[in-house]
């Protein structure tokens, strides 16, 4: 028989500045060398090293080696949501220069929150799709249930996957920039997908902020 969660553990792993700004870079979803995850923490080499070892070692972070290289992700949607449910009650860091204020800005009208889309934009297509009914309400945090099939998610071109383990068809995600929950579970992963493979939104390389395009203005600009 256990007892209650030990907080305190994961806690001081995300507490640490230069393994939290990691944890936070790796919210895309995707996987990135330690080298990288160095320079966006702002430490040498060897101290990312030991960073990484720690978060590991503490199962928020896993690592696979392709050929000299060692790649870092989370471990799960678990971590994700951990790591944004804590960005929701931290306080905002305050913003020194212009490139911070435009990364925040971005990060805000969109972006990659694990394996769905998080911002502006993705309350927009939430909204639209509970408005229309393929959606019931979302609550921040629970399974959520796909109640039909509206024009939305006709020009959408929405297929998700049935629900599998712990994945559920749709689930609400408290969007942290929002305060409103947005479309995650097997839906939001199918969102995200769709968005960029037909070039709608396009992925940035220097933060988990994404751009959306021409035609992408034009599909949200439609869902009204």
């Amino acid at each position: 028989m256990n007892g209650d969660a030990d907080l305190s553990y994961p806690a001081r792993l995300m507490g640490e500045p230069a393994r939290a700004a990691m944890l936070v870079a790796l919210l895309d979803g995707g996987a990135r060398p330690a080298s990288e995850l160095a320079a966006i923490a702002g430490v040498r080499p060897p101290t990312a090293s030991a960073h990484l070892a720690q978060l590991v070692e503490g199962g928020l972070l896993v690592d696979r080696r392709l050929g000299r290289h060692r790649y870092f992700a989370l471990a799960d949607a678990s971590v994700a949501d951990a790591v944004e449910a804590v960005q929701r009650i931290a306080p905002r860091q305050r913003v020194t220069s212009l490139r911070q204020s435009s990364t925040a800005l971005r990060l805000a009208e969109l972006r990659s929150c694990y394996d769905h889309l998080a911002g502006r934009v993705a309350l927009v297509i939430a909204d639209a799709l509970v408005e229309e009914g393929s959606v019931a309400p979302l609550v921040a945090g629970r399974v959520g249930e796909i109640t039909g099939s509206g024009p939305v998610a006709q020009r959408l071109g929405l297929r998700p996957e049935p629900a599998s383990g712990r994945r559920p068809a749709v689930r609400g995600c408290l969007d942290w920039t929002e305060r409103r929950p947005h479309v995650a579970g097997a839906l939001g992963a199918e969102i995200r997908r769709v968005f960029l493979d037909r070039g709608w939104a396009t992925a940035l390389p220097h933060d988990r902020s994404l751009k959306l395009t021409d035609a992408g203005r034009d599909v949200l600009a439609g869902l009204g």
